[in-house]
């Protein structure tokens, strides 16, 4: 992980590059940007393009679906037991649009009956491997879903355990601070 100073940063991950805002105490992790407390990891904005979605987020291994599209992603992901999204609502970022939801685990999930006692919310390069895991269900995240030229992108914010409201909206901040702009023609 790498210390972040205050200030905007290029993100060139994705086909269509954005802009992210963070404050002082965030750190890179490669994918995304947190905020550690007292060396624990508290919020998060993510940004990967998942290419496929278990079904099952707990017993996950072997059934994972293709997403090539967004709104093959946000149904799959509503679709997926163990875990409840709200209803999508439609997004526009820059030039782009897309569909954002809430994404949590059911009450009753207990990870010590889950694959590698962990839930999967969807893998990235490959339907064997889970990339996005989820250790207890504390984990929650609001997650935007965009097209980008035909790459399937999603940007996410949330939190890894109950945290103070406070960085809660910090993090939310960052999350929105996310611009795509469109190259001068």
């Amino acid at each position: 992980m790498q210390s972040l100073e205050a200030g905007t940063y290029l993100v060139t991950g994705f086909n269509v590059p954005f802009e992210i805002t963070v404050p002082d105490g965030w750190e890179s992790f490669g994918w995304g940007v947190l905020k550690e407390v007292d060396d624990t990891w508290q919020v998060f904005v993510n940004f990967l393009p998942p290419t496929s979605v278990p079904t099952e987020a707990c017993k996950w291994q072997g059934t994972f679906v293709e997403t090539p599209s967004v709104q093959n992603y946000v149904d799959a992901m509503a679709a997926q037991t163990s875990t409840q999204t709200t209803a999508p609502v439609e997004i526009t970022m820059g030039d782009y649009s897309g569909l954002e939801f809430e994404y949590t685990v059911e009450d009753d999930v207990d990870f010590t009956e889950c694959d590698e006692d962990r839930l999967c919310l969807f893998a990235d390069s490959g339907a064997s491997t889970c990339t996005r895991t989820y250790g207890d269900a504390a984990h929650r995240e609001t997650e935007r879903v965009l097209d980008l030229n035909g790459e399937l992108a999603m940007i996410a914010v949330g939190q890894f355990k109950e945290v103070d409201p406070t960085l809660t909206a910090e993090a939310r901040a960052v999350f929105d601070s996310i611009a795509f702009d469109t190259p001068a023609r």
